[in-house]
Formats: C-alpha cells, sequence, structure tokens
C-alpha cells in the first residue's frame, strides 16, 4: 500500500509540477503581449513540452501577425490617402487660381474683358475636364460602373474620338497616320468604353507627345505611337498609375489621371494596356479580349 500512495503522490507532484510550469509560461507570455506595443515584430516561443502550448503559441503568432499586417494596410491607406489628397488639391488650385486671377484683372482692364472672360472659360473647362475624371476613375475602382461588353466595331469610336479632337491636333499641327489594312475589325468591349480610352490617349499625345500620332492596327489590338515630347522620358512601368507625371513641374495640364483610366477600361473589358519607348516614341498597346 505504501509504495502505491507513493507514486500517487510522485505523480500528482509531477502534475503540479507541470501545471505551475503551464501557468508560469502563461504568464510570461500575458506579460509580454501586455508590454509589447502593436508595432512591435514580437514572435513568441514557448519551452514546455506539449502539442497545446506550441499550438496555442502559433494561434497567438497568427493573430499577432495579422495585427500587424493589418496595421501596415491601414498606414498605407493613409498614406495613399493623403498623397490623393495632395494632388487633387494641386490640380483644382491650379486653374481655380488662374480663373480667379484672371477675373480680378477684369476690374483692372475692362478694355480686355472678351479676352479674358475667354481664358477664364478655357481655365474652368480644366477644372470641369478634370472633376470629371476624378469622378470616372472613383467609379471605376469602386466597381459602380458596371460595363455591358459584347462583340463591337474597334474603329467607329476611333474616328468620332478623331473627330473630336480635331481642332485640338489642327492647333498642335499634328496630322494623325492611320495605318489600317481593315476597317471591320471586332473585338469583345464596349464601344463607350472604347471611346473614352482613345480620347485619353489622344489627349495625352496632344499634351505630352513631341508632335505626330500615329495609330495602326496589329494582330489582337491596336497601338498609339507618338514622339517623345521634351523633357524626362516617361518611365512605363508606372505609366498607368494614377496621378503620374513624368514632369515633376505638372505643367501640361489633365490630373495624370486620363492613362489610370484607360487600364481601367481596358482591363474591365477583359483586356490589357501595356506601354514602351522605342526609336524615341512612346507605344501604347491595346489588347482587347477574345471573344467568350
Amino acid at each position: 500500500m505504501l509504495p502505491v500512495l507513493i507514486l500517487a503522490l510522485t505523480a500528482l507532484g509531477a502534475a503540479l509540477l507541470r501545471l505551475w510550469s503551464y501557468r508560469a509560461q502563461m504568464l510570461e507570455m500575458a506579460r509580454i503581449l501586455e508590454e509589447t506595443p502593436a508595432e512591435s515584430n514580437l514572435s513568441l516561443t514557448v519551452g514546455m513540452p506539449g502539442a497545446v502550448p506550441r499550438r496555442l503559441c502559433r494561434a497567438v503568432n497568427a493573430r499577432l501577425e495579422a495585427g500587424r499586417q493589418l496595421q501596415l494596410e491601414t498606414l498605407r491607406g493613409e498614406q495613399e490617402l493623403k498623397y490623393t489628397m495632395a494632388c487633387i488639391s494641386h490640380d483644382i488650385r491650379t486653374p481655380l487660381a488662374g480663373a480667379m486671377g484672371y477675373l480680378q484683372l477684369l476690374d483692372e482692364e475692362p478694355e480686355r474683358r472678351e479676352e479674358y472672360l475667354e481664358i477664364v472659360q478655357k481655365r474652368l473647362g480644366e477644372l470641369d475636364e478634370l472633376l470629371e475624371e476624378l469622378f470616372l476613375y472613383t467609379r471605376l475602382q469602386s466597381g459602380a460602373l458596371p460595363l455591358e461588353c459584347g462583340k463591337t466595331s474597334v474603329l467607329p469610336p476611333l474616328w468620332d474620338a478623331l473627330a473630336e479632337f480635331y481642332p485640338q491636333l489642327e492647333a498642335a499641327g499634328i496630322v494623325p497616320d492611320l495605318r489600317f489594312d481593315r476597317e471591320d475589325m471586332a473585338a469583345w468591349g464596349n464601344a463607350e468604353a472604347l471611346g473614352r480610352v482613345y480620347r485619353n490617349l489622344i489627349a495625352n499625345a496632344i499634351r505630352h507627345g513631341g508632335g505626330g500620332l500615329t495609330v495602326f492596327a496589329e494582330e489582337g489590338g491596336l497601338c498609339f505611337s507618338n514622339p517623345l515630347g521634351p523633357g524626362p522620358e516617361p518611365d512605363t512601368a508606372h505609366l498607368f498609375d494614377r496621378f503620374y507625371q513624368s514632369n515633376p513641374a505638372r505643367g501640361k495640364g489633365g490630373a495624370g489621371l486620363g492613362l489610370a483610366i484607360v487600364r481601367e477600361l481596358m482591363e474591365q473589358m477583359g483586356g490589357q494596356a501595356s506601354a514602351g519607348t522605342t526609336g524615341g516614341r512612346l507605344e501604347i498597346w491595346l489588347r482587347f479580349a477574345a471573344e467568350p
């Protein structure tokens, strides 16, 4: 009987010792968690044997990592919002300040009233275009502008876009060079969205190109090509990023959203937009989706 009692007491003592060790390590883990800042890269370790403590440790570490990732995403979101607001503020203030300046000059130089009013109208038109681009891009990003796609003629929206920009093209001395073997090209897409894509690419060539615009077809898509303008060569890896400007001076108008909208619209139609430079020219490729 005595040996059995001794064994029982020994087993009980071992169990109590193990429980005390568990408790001590749990308290230490709790203390570390309480004293560790949320942004820390802490990962807990466990020295006690057994599957349960290790499983608990892994679960705690997984929660810590999830919290860190959430905090990083929140920080990135805040930084992106600050950058976006700074860009929007700059681009809205520029045409608005110009319009206000000329309105003030009306009282000082009434003889130039017509000239100044024309400039004010132009600046307000730039502001309206900027706000339209911001609104469109926001709707595309949020998924609030779903596109109904189908088999669509590729070139009629291009003819309409070129006709709309005829005064600007003529003023810039640009005669578009159009190279198409056939005019019955069709692709999976949306005619209205294609028209917007073409208008943005034409506007980009006028504003930032070195004069000239060539549009030609290759199997599965179109290419818009124009000579590079003065200044730094565009970074084609970021050309479709929102608010991207190859010239930090941002002096040629536009909000840097035109090509971002091009990419969004092409992707929503199942296609792609890409860019590259070759021989002193910028080439922007539109790859259309195959009919599903």
